[in-house]
């Protein structure tokens, strides 16, 4: 891609001795923001080792058989990256890496010259080399859709050459746990391949997509911890490129299940291979690249950092990993980091209006502070922020996360990586352009509001967008509303007395429930005969799509998705027992299941 400078053009089409000399007294006199447009009646190869030498890039445009163009700029300097300030690294290797790898993506060569190529330059290529050479690409023109598209052609490129890093790290370190769960995922990848030899047993592969589908918390934890840290230091290539992978295989995943669901096992068993061929290029992607690079990249308080946060996302097929702590990192530091929920920028903004009103900036969890409309504590500010019944997130109008709202009940993950972070590496790369447009609509003053919904795992999600602005109108940033709003649109009539007694599921009140629910004329009703003792095994056993359904529903059912507790829970828990282990009332838990059946058919 040509470099968008001013270029100073010499036509040189018909000259021949004085055309050199031309060239030479221009390069004498050329200023560092200028490049050299050369017009020729033949592409001038002979300028090319030249001017290379020179420190020259080219950008050529033919425009006939007799005309072509070549723009001359200079390099792009090696060192000028965020990325290169935390890594010891050759930029002479790089920039001979880079070569070969900037004509394969112009399509110069083949993908087999490049091999040969490579392979000529080098004996050894390591993770963090080829990382930091991906992270160069951009300053020559290559976009992220081109670099995702020909990521594994790249790698094949380097294929006896790229070196991993065996890495031999402690329990509880968060690459550590990363490479824990890849193991686990191997497994299940290995038992779905001796699956496809065998006869086809629709349970046995139910059971291993249960676990398969735990992949997304992997991706989820890699998504909001590590990418960050590791934009932090300059590289995000990951969040950019790796994220888009990671949802393909999701999409893979759900279309997968949806078949095995329906019954269409031709088309399930066809897609089996590509299924786990997606994911052993992903693990392969990670173990050999990412997690080297990311233990070169980051340093002890990083990861420590990272791991106190890594149990609100959760883990993928293992257990909780035991805690992580830097050396030389107190414990004094370490609580302070984490106090507040993670809302340390509220804290500090807070802080600053404040001592504009000459008060004290050290803000006390106990001081009163006179908001807009009240008087409240920190400690009551956070209390609310806690325990709103939608969940909150805040970009400032640098683009910036500021906040977001830590509630129990959190429809997508969040963690404090995303703290600091630019809201466009927050999504996926094929979000980014509605989020940005969405912004801009905001910034420009053009819409004040936007909304989505969407419909997830069971529930109703309803997500809002709204431009903040000060009492002038000037652009503030955005403030993002989301909830699940599934019991709200079952809702209908009025309801004026409190309930409290249902909820709380009073004996009175459901042995009365009960009583209707055994009753002819409730059976009558409910069309899939289900009462408060139906087993649960034997209705997901009809329905097999109830289990995600539950698993969606609440977080107490969880563990439904461990197949040895499924089996023992299966066989002796009633529909009663399981909604009183999610605290549902028993006659709006069958509700809801015979709603989802309804759906389903």
């Amino acid at each position: 891609m040509k470099k968008e400078i001013q270029y100073i053009t010499i036509d040189g089409r018909g000259e021949h001795e004085s055309f050199r000399d031309c060239i030479t007294k221009v390069l004498e006199t050329l200023k560092p923001d200028e490049g050299i447009h050369v017009i020729k009646d033949f592409e001038p190869f002979p300028m090319y080792k030249m001017m290379e030498g020179k420190g020259f890039d080219k950008y050529v445009e033919k425009v006939s058989e007799e005309e072509y163009h070549v723009y001359f700029f200079a390099f792009a300097k090696l060192d000028n990256i965020e990325m290169n300030k935390h890594l010891t690294i050759d930029n002479v290797r790089i920039k001979k890496m880079l070569d070969i790898k900037l004509d394969f993506l112009r399509e110069k060569i083949s993908l087999e010259e490049a091999k040969k190529r490579m392979k000529a330059s080098f004996d050894k290529i390591t993770a963090e080399e080829f990382a930091i050479g991906e992270q160069h690409l951009q300053e020559y023109g290559i976009t992220d859709d081109l670099l995702a598209e020909k990521m594994e052609d790249l790698l094949k490129i380097f294929e006896g050459i790229l070196v991993s890093t065996e890495l031999k790290l402690p329990k509880g370190h968060p690459i550590r746990t990363y490479m824990d769960e890849a193991d686990q995922i191997k497994k299940v990848l290995a038992d779905m391949e001796d699956l496809l030899v065998k006869i086809f047993i629709k349970n046995q592969w139910l059971e291993l997509y249960d676990k398969l589908s735990e992949i997304s918390i992997h991706f989820s934890r890699k998504q909001n911890q590590l990418f960050p840290a590791l934009e932090r230091k300059g590289f995000d290539k990951p969040s950019k490129i790796m994220w888009t992978l990671d949802n393909n295989i999701k999409d893979i995943i759900r279309k997968s299940k949806d078949l095995l669901q329906q019954d269409n096992d031709k088309d399930f068993l066809s897609i089996q291979p590509e299924v786990i061929e997606m994911i052993q290029d992903m693990m392969v992607k990670e173990i050999e690249i990412l997690f080297p690079t990311s233990i070169e990249l980051l340093d002890a308080e990083d990861f420590a950092e990272m791991r106190s946060s890594d149990d609100e996302i959760g883990y993928c097929l293992i257990d909780n990993p035991p805690a992580f702590k830097a050396e030389g990192l107190s414990e004094d530091n370490r609580s302070s980091d984490n106090n507040l929920d993670g809302n340390k920028e509220l804290l500090k903004d807070l802080a600053r209006v404040l001592q504009k009103h000459g008060i004290s900036s050290e803000v006390k969890e106990h001081e009163v502070l006179n908001v807009s409309q009240g008087l409240l504590t920190l400690k009551q500010i956070n209390l609310i922020f806690k325990h709103l019944s939608v969940d909150l997130s805040y970009v400032d109008e640098k683009d910036i996360v500021k906040f977001y709202s830590d509630t129990k009940h959190r429809v997508f993950p969040r963690s404090a990586g995303v703290i600091g972070r630019a809201v466009q590496n927050c999504h996926p790369r094929e979000s980014v352009a509605n989020v940005e447009k969405i912004i801009a609509a905001f910034k420009s003053g053009e819409h004040n509001e936007a909304e989505f919904w969407l419909e997830m795992g069971g529930k109703f999600i309803y997500i809002n967008y709204t431009a903040v602005r000060d009492d002038q109108g000037n652009f503030k940033g955005v403030l993002e509303m989301m909830q699940d709003v599934t019991h709200i649109r079952s809702l209908s009539g009025s309801q004026t007395l409190v309930s409290w007694d249902i909820d709380k599921k009073d004996d009175t009140t459901i042995a009365d429930n009960n009583s209707a629910l055994n009753s002819e004329n409730s059976e009558a009703k409910n069309k899939y005969n289900i009462t408060k003792d139906t087993n649960i095994g034997v209705l997901i056993k009809e329905y097999p799509y109830l289990k995600d359904f539950l698993v969606a529903l609440s977080p107490k059912y969880q563990k439904l998705k461990n197949p040895i507790l499924f089996k023992t829970m299966a066989s002796v828990a009633t529909i009663e027992k399981i909604s009183e282990r999610g605290d549902f009332n028993l006659i709006e838990f069958i509700e809801k299941l015979t709603a989802e059946i309804d759906r389903k058919s």
